[in-house]
């Protein structure tokens, strides 16, 4: 902190929570949108941003169509067919797909708070992505406040 700057005041500190998630497939994306919105609005933060991340090698989150349960559907195995579960990996674990999977994905992203609310997009929504379930998971959900 900068000599001079003020502290933050108590209510506009950011705050850190962590959900969660239990995978049924090797492969899903679930919607965690329902769970990150009740997060933000019992946060009390009115404007500021919600950071999404995920701390796990073969995992990730992503935001997508949540509108058509078949659009996740699709990514599922598209990504699946694009990055095979055997292939010439030299990871001897057996989910060296997973990692490659994750890694184009990514563990994190970050959604707009308006008014109280996620600032997505009409058809958008949340989505965490195993690679190397079914597994019992954790997202982790930092919302920050924009400077008062």
């Amino acid at each position: 902190m900068n000599p001079g700057t003020p502290p933050l005041k108590a209510a506009a500190r950011s705050l850190l929570h962590t959900l969660e998630v239990k995978t049924t497939r090797r492969t899903e994306l679930a919607d965690v949108t329902a769970e990150v919105a009740r997060l933000v609005a019992a946060s009390g933060v009115t404007h500021g941003v919600c950071h999404l991340y995920v701390p796990h090698t073969t995992a990730g989150v992503t935001i997508n169509e949540a509108d058509d349960p078949d659009v996740a559907r699709d990514i599922e195995a598209t990504i699946d067919g694009l990055i095979p579960r055997s292939g010439p990996y030299r990871h001897a674990e057996g989910n060296a797909d997973s990692h490659i999977k994750s890694s184009l994905i990514g563990v994190s992203q970050s959604v707009l708070i308006e008014n109280g609310r996620l600032l997505l997009g009409r058809w958008q929504g949340i989505f965490f992505c195993e690679f190397d379930g079914p597994r019992h998971r954790q997202l982790r959900v930092k919302i920050v406040p924009d400077p008062t």
